[in-house]
């Protein structure tokens, strides 16, 4: 499988390149703005845009930033290349492209790379619904560099337990002096260090509490989830797919 990495020249793109080497795919280009236009690596070409790879790839893997989602589709769609998208905090335009892309091509999208995440969400899901009127709130912990919060794994998990709880309300953040209400679901953001991603829900019933906790201890988990995903991907008709998915085929 050759394979595209944008945003190439971040953390995680190193470790997407090395995984990908690991399970003997080929880096069809290596793509970053913080490359000089026409530099190349030993294996292959580090372009500065997109609109420079002149080759062919059976799939793209973006661990960039949201900003990057709407062009880096129409190239894709144009292009006719499978997305495998892990970045977070698109706003509801660039939510609107993602859906639009996977009418055209297959698209993978998902806020948290890890299988161990997913499984957190399932039973998440599982425990929200046994428990339906016990107190639930979430913890994450990132490091000190991370620049959306919540993060969007919170958000995902905060999402899981809405599918059982409709009306349930998310606060972000508590400050002031006001009474936790019934149907709350708090969400409280950490930022410290180098910490790689520490999600934890608690679920309190007033006679016990039980609590899921994820920890990642480190990025080279996202980037090996990115290229499953991509591997996923091929073959498939377009559409768009989640770790969900993926879990499921496992």
């Amino acid at each position: 499988m050759r394979v595209i990495v944008n945003g190439a020249a971040g953390a995680m793109g190193k470790h997407v390149i090395d995984a990908l080497a690991a399970k003997g795919h080929a880096v069809a280009a290596a793509v970053d703005p913080a490359f000089e236009k026409n530099a190349a690596a030993a294996e292959y070409p580090c372009l500065p845009s997109l609109s420079d790879f002149k080759g062919t790839a059976d799939c793209l893997i973006d661990f960039s930033h949201h900003s990057a989602t709407v062009p880096l589709l129409d190239w894709a769609v144009k292009n006719g290349v499978p997305v495998m998208l892990a970045t977070t905090g698109q706003t509801e335009d660039e939510l609107a492209a993602v859906k639009a892309a996977s009418e055209k091509i297959p698209v993978f999208f998902s806020a948290n790379m890890s299988l161990g995440v997913a499984v957190l969400c399932s039973l998440v899901r599982r425990a929200a619904e046994a428990f339906p009127d016990a107190d639930i709130e979430i913890v994450e912990t990132h490091h000190n560099r991370k620049l959306d919060a919540p993060s969007g794994t919170a958000l995902a998990l905060a999402g899981a337990i809405k599918s059982v709880r409709e009306d349930a309300n998310l606060v972000l953040g508590r400050s002031g002096r006001q009474k936790r209400e019934k149907r709350d679901v708090g969400i409280s953001s950490v930022r410290l260090g180098n910490v790689v991603g520490i999600h934890e829900v608690m679920i309190s019933t007033g006679s016990e509490t039980l609590t899921l906790k994820h920890e990642a201890h480190s990025r080279a988990v996202f980037a090996d989830g990115a290229v499953l995903a991509a591997e996923f991907l091929s073959g498939k008709p377009a559409g768009l797919y989640t770790m969900e998915d993926l879990k499921e085929k496992k």
